[in-house]
């Protein structure tokens, strides 16, 4: 199995935790009642020509009460930053709100080794901004600060087990 496989189970496996860790300002909100479920990975085409696009880790947060309207987390493991494509991260996200009816997403990206990737998309004309996107980008040295105040120390920096 592979070392993004291996990832990719370990926070579906669990959930609350990883989005905790992953996403700490937006899981704050996620109590014990809160359910999270994988969604399909495969996001569905519009024409059967269409190229396929699938997501690394889709995950549904629902309350069972109803207190709250569902929530989308999409979180990306990005084994190399320069081959992260934010438009395409906005595509899943954009669809996934569609899908689900919601305008509740929150992207998550983290990046496995060091490098530069945009932060931030921008689309718009001389005078407005018509879309403005950006995610929760955790890298390698984040996630080891964030251990390091969590009391734990990471294994291992991933870039180096690669080699």
């Amino acid at each position: 199995m592979s070392h993004d496989q291996n990832f990719k189970n370990l926070i579906l496996d669990y959930p609350h935790q990883a989005l905790a860790f992953f996403a700490a300002e937006e899981a704050a909100a996620l109590d014990v009642d809160a359910r999270i479920t994988p969604v399909r990975q495969e996001q569905l085409k519009d024409r059967l020509g269409d190229r396929f696009r699938e997501l690394d880790i889709p995950l549904l947060v629902e309350w069972p009460d109803g207190r709250r309207a569902l929530l989308l987390f999409v979180v990306e493991q990005e084994s190399e930053p320069r081959r992260f494509s934010i438009h395409r991260l906005g595509r899943y996200c954009l669809d996934l709100a569609e899908l689900f009816t919601t305008d509740r997403v929150v992207p998550v990206v983290i990046f496995l080794a060091r490098g530069r990737a945009p932060a931030r998309l921008q689309l718009g004309g001389e005078n407005h901004t018509y879309l403005d996107f950006r995610y929760l980008g955790l890298g390698w040295s984040g996630r080891k600060r964030r251990m390091q105040r969590l009391g734990g120390q990471p294994t291992a920096d991933p870039a180096q087990s690669q080699r």
